[in-house]
């Protein structure tokens, strides 16, 4: 028995100096981020502007693997089954590792299961939009025409089962208000139909819409953060008329389960060097989501588990079952 805990204790003696020396030498080939968004999209292009400082920075290219397609299931399998050893991520948002598990009885992974946190990139705001035209210049106007005229205001979004359509039923229920839901197959139809007239106000991510705002062809009524948007200072978060009201979409790094603990904390450094870079920051803030280079390894570990918190609740508040 004294000689198996010898030969044990040796063992894991051995492997502390090869772990370290991985983390040293990694990374000795190309790096792939899997992405379950198409080229050219918000979370692509915010995905883009990192791998190109984090190539730079190790010396080894970077590369955006792009997998769209599924509800997120596409490139979130595509991830899970990429190899432990450090060359694969996934930048992931919200749905494929939260929200996708209260909307779907079976899903071909398992977030919680198959990913391992390494971490945090940025938050993404939703926001509550108008036409610049439109009659309703706040929150308290939408609010009172919806109410003077129960299920006739339309809220445009992208469906009862994706972020924008759960938070449209979640604004609806905290408001005790019962708009006339519009589903879209965009965001881009969305906000058409909105500068066109067919609907009157639509929930819709800051990434996709903020440039229209920027422009007058938008007008932002609220913001779905907790506190008010850098660069949109005069619009009021949503807290400010439903207390704690705070849905966000974010992205998040995480690995194939069983990558190497010192691999993981060495991008978890380099990760939030590059997001705390202004010039980087202030690029990811032009596109919509806001830099976040403030978690740990475990911090992101603990972030995620309060998020399923957060969006199992929030489902239920709702009736989302799933399907």
């Amino acid at each position: 028995m004294q000689r198996r805990h010898l030969n044990l204790a040796l063992a894991a003696a051995a492997l502390a100096p090869a772990t370290a020396l991985r983390a040293q030498t990694w990374p000795d080939k190309p790096v792939k981020f899997v992405l379950s968004q198409p080229a050219g999209s918000g979370p692509d292009n915010v995905a883009r502007l990192i791998t190109d400082r984090l190539a730079r920075l190790w010396g080894q290219s970077v590369v955006v693997d792009n997998k769209p397609g599924g509800q997120n299931t596409i490139g979130a399998l595509a991830a899970a089954r990429s190899p432990a050893d450090g060359s694969s991520f996934y930048f992931a948002t919200t749905a494929a590792l939260v929200t996708n598990t209260y909307l779907f009885k079976q899903l071909p992974y398992d977030a919680q299961k198959d990913f391992t946190p390494v971490a945090f990139v940025a938050r993404s705001p939703f926001g509550v939009l108008v036409d610049a035209n439109s009659p309703l210049r706040s929150m308290q106007d939408l609010v009172q025409r919806a109410r003077a005229n129960p299920g006739q205001m339309s809220l445009g979004n992208e469906g009862p089962r994706t972020f924008s359509g759960m938070i449209s039923r979640l604004l609806a229920a905290r408001l005790k208000l019962e708009f006339n839901q519009i589903p879209y197959a965009s965001v881009g139809v969305s906000v058409q139909n909105t500068l066109g007239g067919q609907v009157e106000a639509i929930v819709a991510d800051l990434a996709s819409t903020a440039a229209l705002v920027r422009s007058g062809r938008l007008r932002l009524l609220a913001v779905t953060s907790l506190q008010r948007v850098p660069g949109f200072e005069s619009v009021p978060a949503l807290t400010e008329t439903i207390p704690g009201f705070e849905m966000v979409g974010w992205f998040a790094l995480v690995a194939p389960a069983g990558t190497p603990t010192a691999v993981l904390q060495r991008v978890n450094r380099d990760m939030n060097a590059v997001l705390a870079e202004r010039d980087l920051a202030d690029r990811i803030a032009a596109i919509g989501p806001l830099a976040d280079p403030s978690m740990s390894v475990e911090q992101v570990g603990a972030f995620l588990a309060a998020e399923h918190q957060r969006w199992g609740a929030a489902t239920r508040e709702i009736g989302m079952l799933p399907e």
